[in-house]
């Protein structure tokens, strides 16, 4: 094609997109209207809540480098226990009230897996300490469903 072709395609484009926005221009509350429909989107995709628990008595037992984690989508909780290993990394114990398939614990290029045991408890051994998060494949009275919660650090 040549600059004219161009020219002309460019100067064609333009008065099309004059007519349309006269003729049907953007709705004012699009943008709005959009993000709100991502956001809902996002909640649908079952992202677990996080919440802190803190115990009066963790102060007590020392100075250990240790967290307590809850997630709940409002079918599926999880509880885990974050602690520090003599050798700098962590141990992850948790436990869930879902009959869990595939349990995984991921970071950006490390993937730790487990089984859920008796009661739905579960642990990972040596995690390297970063933000991690945790996928398990749920089965439901509507079949498989993918529960993962927010990044979180360890």
């Amino acid at each position: 094609m040549h600059d004219e072709d161009f020219a002309a395609d460019a100067a064609l484009f333009a008065r099309m997109r004059a007519m349309w926005s006269a003729v049907d221009p953007v709705p004012v509350d699009l943008v709005d209207r959009m993000v709100a429909a991502v956001a809902v989107e996002d909640l649908s995709r079952e992202y677990a809540l996080l919440t802190l628990v803190e115990s009066e008595t963790a102060a007590v037992r020392g100075e250990s480098d240790t967290a307590t984690l809850q997630f709940s989508d409002g079918t599926t909780s999880v509880l885990l226990h974050v602690t520090a290993t003599e050798e700098g990394l962590r141990r992850v114990d948790g436990w869930t009230d879902a009959d869990a398939l595939a349990i995984r614990l991921t970071q950006e290029a490390q993937e730790w897996s487990a089984d859920a045991g008796e009661h739905g408890r579960f642990a990972f051994e040596s995690v390297t300490p970063g933000v991690s998060r945790l996928r398990l494949v749920v089965r439901s009275d509507e079949g498989m469903k993918d529960f993962q919660t927010p990044q979180f650090e360890v």
